[in-house]
């Protein structure tokens, strides 16, 4: 299992949403085929067929909790996974 799908995993049993390192949540984020732009602090992510654009800002060089939730409910909502 690779560092992607480890984070993934732990994003969806959701015990360490405050633990999760903001450039690995960008990683992995472009990984599931998602573009980012970024708008000063702001690193704003889209994909073709998701409504929601997740806005991610850092917090230290952690990302926010409530931020790692809405990603945790894009991800099962449109069956997210990371294809090689």
């Amino acid at each position: 299992m690779g560092k992607y799908e480890k984070l993934l995993l732990k994003i969806l049993e959701g015990k360490s949403d405050a633990n999760i390192s903001f450039n690995e949540l960008c990683q992995l984020l472009e990984k599931l085929g998602f573009e980012k732009r970024i708008r000063g602090s702001h690193h704003i992510f889209r994909k073709a067929g998701i409504t929601e654009k997740p806005n991610l800002q850092k917090d230290g060089n952690k990302a926010k909790d409530y931020q790692i939730r809405q990603i945790r409910t894009i991800l099962l909502k449109y069956k997210l996974e990371i294809k090689d």
